[in-house]
C-alpha cells in the first residue's frame, strides 16, 4: 500500500508538471506525428536487410522470382508498399541482374535513413519548443507565487533555497520535460514498430523473446526507486549551499571583520562534500541501469541466438538464414529504445524530485489574503485608528492593546527602546502582517475588507537600510512608475537633494548603482529612496529609522529631504534620534509592546520620571 500511494504521488506530481505545458496537445500531436513517420522509416532499413541478404547468400530462386513479379494491388497501407518493393526488386534481378538489384536495396536504404532522419529532427523541435514553453510558464509561476507571499514567510525560510528551486529544480524538469514525450510516446511506438516487425519474420521466436523481458524490467525499477531518494537529498542539499552562498555575500563585511572566514569556509565545504558524496551515489546508480540493462540485453540477445539458430539448422521451422540474421540485427535495435527509457525514467526520478520541491512553493498559501468581495479604497481623506490592536510572532506577544489615531496632515513618532514594537506597528498599516486582535482603520473601513493594491497604492515607505536595485538612478527613483518623464524623475531628485550628487556620477541618471546600491554612499542611497517616495507622490508616509545609519552631516542632508517629503502628508515615524522628531504633532513612546506616555515634544519632557525625557537626556550625553 505504501509503495501505491508513493507511485500516486509521483503520478500526481508529474501530470501537475505537464500541466504547465499546456496546451499539450499543441506539442505532443506533431511529436507523435513525427515520432510515428520516423520509426517507419527506421524499421524499413532494418526490413530491407532481407532482400539484400537473400541477394548476397544468393538465396533469390527462379521460383520466387516469378511468385515476386506478379504486381500487387494497389492499397494504402504498409502490405502494399512492401508488396511493390519486391515486385521492383524481382523486376531489377530479371532486367539487370543481382549486383543491380543489391544497388537498388541500398539506394532505398539510403533513401529511407535520411527522411526518417529528418522526421526525427522535426520531432526534437517539437520536443525542445514544448520544455521551453513549460519552463518559462514553471519559472514565471514561481516568481509569481514567491512575490505573493507575505513578508512572514521569508522570515522562516532560507533565501537560498528558494533561490535553488527557482534555477537547479526548474534545471531538473527540463529532464522531466524532454523525456516525458519521448518515454511514452517515441519508444513505445519504437518498441511497438520493432515487435511487428519481429513477430511477422517469426512468431514463436519473438514469444520466446517476451518471456525474458519481465526479468530485466524487475532490475531497472529496482535501480529507479535507489535513483529517486537520493535524488530528494541531493536537491535539499543544493539549496543549503546555495542558501550559504548567499548568506556569505550578504554578509562578507561581517565574516571578515569577525576574522571568520574560516568557519564560515568550512560549513561550506562540510556541505559542498555532502552534496559531492550524493552526487556520486546519484551517478554510481544512474549509470547503473544503462551497463546493467546493455547486458540483460545482450544475455537475451544470446539466448535468441542459440533459440533461433536451432530454428535455421532445423529446416522445417520456416526460418532462413536471411530472415534470421535480420531478425538478430533487428532486435539488437529493440536495446535502443528500451535502454532509452530506463534512463529516462532514471532522470524523470529527479524531475519528480525537483517538481515536489517546486510544488511546495506553489502550493504556499499566503497569509495575507484578500477577502472575497473586498473594496478598494478610494484614497485617503480623514485618519489611520489603530483600535486596540494586538500582534504576536509565534506565541510570543509583541503589541498589546494599542490605540492611537493619526488625522490627515499630521504628523505622529514612535520612539523606545530596541524590540518595544516600533517597526511592528509601522509593518501592520501596509498589511506585511494580519493584526491577532482589533483592528487597523483607513477612513472608518478595516484595512482587511480593502484590496491589497489600493492600500499599499496609499504608502510611501522609507526604511533604515535603503533597498534600491541594480539598474540606472533613473529606474530606481521611477521605480513602478512607467509613465514617469526625466523632468518628474529630476524634480523628485532636487525634493530629495539627490539631483547634485547623480549629476556628479559617472552617467548621471544613467549610471548603474550596482548590486543593492554598492557604487553609493548611505546618505546617497537613503536619497534615491526618498526620491523614489516623492515621486510616487504618496498621501500616507512611514519613516522606519531612516536617519538613524547616517553620520551627522549626511544626516542634515537627509533630514531636509524627509522634511521636504512630510509637506503636506501624514507621516508615521519610526525615530531613533530624538533630534529628528521634535517637530512632530504626537510622539508615542512604545515600552514592552505598550503606550506608555504620548504628547509632544514639550509635554513629555516635562514628565520627570518619564522614559521619553531619560531616553533624551542620554541622547543628549
Amino acid at each position: 500500500m505504501p509503495i501505491d500511494r508513493h507511485f500516486d504521488n509521483c503520478m500526481k506530481t508529474y501530470f501537475r508538471i505537464l500541466a504547465f505545458a499546456r496546451p499539450i496537445e499543441k506539442f505532443a500531436i506533431p511529436y507523435f506525428f513525427f515520432s510515428i513517420l520516423g520509426t517507419l522509416f527506421g524499421l524499413a532499413n532494418f526490413t530491407l536487410l532481407i532482400p539484400l541478404l537473400d541477394v548476397l547468400f544468393n538465396n533469390v530462386s527462379s521460383e520466387k522470382l516469378r511468385y515476386l513479379l506478379s504486381e500487387p494491388t494497389f492499397g494504402v497501407n504498409l502490405y502494399y508498399a512492401k508488396e511493390l518493393f519486391y515486385y521492383y526488386f524481382a523486376w531489377i534481378i530479371v532486367k539487370f541482374g543481382k549486383l543491380a538489384a543489391l544497388f537498388f536495396v541500398c539506394a532505398i536504404i539510403i533513401f529511407s535513413v535520411l527522411v526518417g532522419n529528418i522526421f526525427n529532427y522535426f520531432a526534437i523541435r517539437v520536443l525542445e519548443y514544448m520544455r521551453a514553453h513549460t519552463i518559462k510558464r514553471v519559472r514565471e509561476a514561481i516568481f509569481k507565487r514567491t512575490v505573493s507571499l507575505d513578508i512572514g514567510y521569508f522570515t522562516n525560510t532560507r533565501k537560498g533555497d528558494i533561490i535553488s528551486r527557482t534555477t537547479s529544480d526548474v534545471y531538473e524538469l527540463e529532464h522531466t520535460i524532454s523525456n516525458s514525450l519521448s518515454l511514452f510516446f517515441k519508444e513505445p511506438i519504437s518498441l511497438l514498430g520493432f515487435f511487428i516487425v519481429l513477430f511477422s519474420i517469426s512468431t514463436s521466436l519473438t514469444l520466446f523473446t517476451l518471456i525474458m523481458l519481465p526479468f530485466s524490467a524487475f532490475i531497472i525499477a529496482s535501480i529507479s526507486r535507489a535513483l529517486r531518494r537520493q535524488a530528494n537529498l541531493s536537491q535539499e542539499s543544493l539549496g543549503s549551499i546555495v542558501s550559504i552562498l548567499d548568506e556569505t555575500i550578504g554578509g562578507l563585511r561581517v565574516i571578515k571583520g569577525f576574522n571568520a572566514i574560516g568557519y564560515i569556509e568550512q560549513k561550506f565545504v562540510e556541505e559542498n562534500n555532502r552534496y559531492a558524496g550524493l552526487m556520486r551515489a546519484m551517478a554510481r546508480t544512474r549509470e547503473l541501469a544503462s551497463p546493467i540493462s546493455e547486458f540483460l540485453g545482450v544475455m537475451v540477445l544470446t539466448v535468441i541466438m542459440l533459440y533461433g539458430g536451432s530454428m535455421v539448422l532445423d529446416k522445417s521451422s520456416g526460418l532462413s538464414a536471411s530472415a534470421f540474421v535480420a531478425y538478430i540485427i533487428l532486435f539488437s535495435q529493440v536495446l535502443r529504445p528500451a535502454k532509452a527509457m530506463s534512463v529516462s525514467f532514471s532522470n524523470m526520478q529527479r524531475g519528480i524530485s525537483a517538481g515536489k520541491r517546486i510544488f511546495q512553493i506553489l502550493d504556499t498559501i499566503p497569509e495575507i489574503l484578500e477577502k472575497p468581495g473586498a473594496q478598494p479604497l478610494p484614497g485617503f481623506k480623514q485618519s489611520i485608528e489603530f483600535k486596540e490592536v494586538s500582534f504576536s510572532y509565534g506565541q510570543e506577544p509583541v503589541l498589546k492593546n494599542i490605540s492611537f489615531n493619526i488625522q490627515k496632515g499630521k504628523t505622529v513618532a514612535l520612539v523606545g527602546p530596541s524590540g518595544s514594537g516600533k517597526s511592528t506597528i509601522a509593518d501592520l498599516i501596509p498589511r506585511f502582517y494580519d493584526v491577532k486582535s482589533g483592528s487597523i482603520l483607513i477612513d472608518g473601513v478595516d484595512i482587511r475588507d480593502c484590496t491589497l493594491s489600493s492600500l499599499n497604492s496609499l504608502m510611501g515607505i522609507v526604511t533604515q537600510e535603503p533597498i534600491l536595485f541594480n539598474d540606472t538612478i533613473f529606474n530606481n527613483i521611477a521605480f513602478a512608475v512607467q509613465e514617469a518623464t526625466q523632468e518628474d524623475v529630476e524634480r523628485a531628485a532636487k525634493i530629495a537633494n539627490a539631483h547634485e550628487f547623480i549629476l556628479q556620477t559617472e552617467k548621471g541618471y544613467d549610471t548603474i548603482i550596482g548590486d543593492r546600491g554598492s557604487k553609493l554612499s548611505g546618505g546617497q542611497r537613503q536619497r534615491l529612496s526618498i526620491a523614489r517616495a516623492v515621486l510616487k507622490n504618496p498621501p500616507i508616509l512611514i519613516l522606519d529609522e531612516a536617519t538613524s545609519a547616517l553620520d551627522t552631516e549626511k544626516e542634515k542632508l537627509v533630514q531636509e529631504a524627509l522634511n521636504n517629503l512630510m509637506q503636506n502628508r501624514t507621516a508615521l515615524i519610526i525615530a531613533h534620534r530624538l533630534s529628528t522628531i521634535q517637530h512632530a504633532d504626537e510622539i508615542l513612546v512604545i515600552q514592552n509592546g505598550e503606550i506608555v506616555e504620548r504628547g509632544n515634544h514639550e509635554s513629555l519632557l516635562l514628565n520627570d520620571k518619564g522614559l521619553y525625557k531619560r531616553l533624551n537626556a542620554m541622547q543628549a550625553l
